[in-house]
């Protein structure tokens, strides 16, 4: 189920949030935290509604990811347990960069370093308050072109470009 609240629906970045149920409560804070901040024009929740909800992480994670990677979102934030069943799922969604971030070091390099577009976190592993912290100062970060880095990044993506024609000839076109 999405849906989707503007603020002020012309400026600012687009921000896809999704948990289980075991991440659901976190979820729901951030999500609070990014429709009341300036820098965020609209959230689109991808997530269970409620602890109840017991729908497993990776339909959550991949359908956020995939708004990612289509242009509806420009980020993400997606929760579970550990952060780290998100993160996988959403790294199989083709040209999308996620990580797992729980201090504030790893959650910039993410962004500045490699371009990661989706911050996973551990609903189970870090306090609301820290986590707050940690997004806010995320959707302040911008990657750096002329970082060290971004020579790698662009290997990554040219790995991907050229597997891509590889996995759909193969496979028939799914991934």
């Amino acid at each position: 189920m999405t849906s989707t609240d503007s603020t002020d629906g012309t400026d600012g970045l687009r921000i896809a949030v999704a948990a289980d149920n075991a991440g659901v409560a976190l979820k729901d804070a951030l999500a609070a935290q990014l429709r009341a901040d300036t820098r965020v024009a609209e959230v689109s929740d991808f997530g269970v509604p409620d602890e109840s909800d017991d729908r497993p992480y990776p339909q959550l994670g991949l359908a956020a990811a995939q708004a990612v990677a289509d242009g509806r979102a420009d980020r993400a934030v997606l929760v579970c347990g550990t952060g780290i069943g998100m993160a996988i799922s959403a790294n199989k969604v083709e040209g999308i960069r996620a990580t797992v971030a729980h201090d504030s070091y790893s959650a910039e390099r993410s962004i500045r370093s490699n371009d990661c577009q989706v911050l996973c976190m551990g609903g189970r592993v870090i306090g609301p308050e820290l986590a707050k912290k940690i997004v806010d100062e995320w959707l302040g970060y911008e990657f750096d072109p002329s970082s060290a880095s971004a020579t790698k990044v662009a290997q990554i993506a040219e790995f991907e470009r050229e597997h891509e024609s590889t996995s759909e000839t193969t496979s028939g076109g799914a991934r």
